[in-house]
């Protein structure tokens, strides 16, 4: 009896391998458990989680692969010159994409370049931002007569949904928000930063869009994001930009005629 045993245990353990190295067997053709790494290492680069349900998902799409493969082979399809231009396709697809993450490995974005990203960020985002309210209107008397009602007690906010040619701050009594002066056309930032704190333009200031008549709200420093938070952006960033440069070296060196 513990011979017999024995000899089970055996044969169970020599075939083990033999269909580890399966996930199943079609029309006497193996389908690899490889593929199933293969497939698992495509749906998690979508940035889809691979769980165990998935899993048996992937086994199950495999399975029906083969199979429709073998009948596509059966009727010669995969000797049209059709397939053999999608094949080379995506042969090419495959290489270039093994390629740029081999570059991306060896060629990792440090903390020394992304800090150093970060502080241009900074130095060109810095300084003081502005609450400010505006209306626009397309003659300069019209807003010469708005800017006399409001220095006789009229309402900025009531006037600037009335009568503002901006219907995106107008529906909001003029309101622009917290911006920087880099943010508006020159004439209305050169304006802007004279005013203080609850002060309003005496005379309405030109631009491209019409007649401005600028009050400002509040001042305050920039609020710009902590370098954690925009860490993984700028990161992303500096790599697609280390990849554009290797793609023209690459492009640069070539032959081509």
């Amino acid at each position: 009896m513990k011979k017999s045993l024995l000899s089970v245990a055996v044969l169970a353990a020599m075939s083990l391998p033999v269909w580890a190295q399966n996930i199943a067997i079609v029309n006497g053709k193996p389908v690899p458990s490889s593929r199933v790494e293969a497939l698992k290492q495509q749906v998690e680069r979508s940035g889809r989680p691979v769980t165990p349900e998935m899993m048996g998902q992937i086994k199950e799409e495999l399975i029906a692969r083969e199979v429709f493969m073998q009948e596509a082979k059966k009727r010669g399809l995969d000797a049209t010159e059709d397939y053999k231009n999608q094949l080379e396709m995506a042969r090419q697809s495959i290489l270039i994409r093994e390629l740029f993450a081999d570059f991306q490995k060896k060629n990792p974005v440090t903390d020394d370049e992304i800090k150093g990203e970060y502080d241009k960020f900074v130095a060109a985002n810095g300084g003081k931002e502005f609450r400010a309210r505006h209306i626009l209107l397309e003659k300069e008397a019209e807003a010469l007569d708005l800017i006399a009602q409001i220095k006789k007690g009229g309402n900025f906010e009531d006037l600037a949904k009335k009568a503002s040619k901006d219907p995106g701050s107008g529906a909001n009594g003029g309101d622009l928000d917290w911006a920087a002066a880099g943010s508006y056309v020159p004439e209305f930032s050169a304006a802007m930063i004279k005013l203080d704190k609850g002060q309003m333009t005496d005379t309405p200031v030109k631009t491209q869009f019409g007649f401005h008549i600028i009050r400002v709200d509040d001042v305050r420093e920039a609020q710009l994001p902590k370098l954690e938070e925009v860490k993984p952006q700028i990161s992303q960033q500096l790599q697609q930009q280390k990849i554009a440069k290797y793609q023209e070296s690459l492009r640069s060196k070539a032959k081509i005629q």
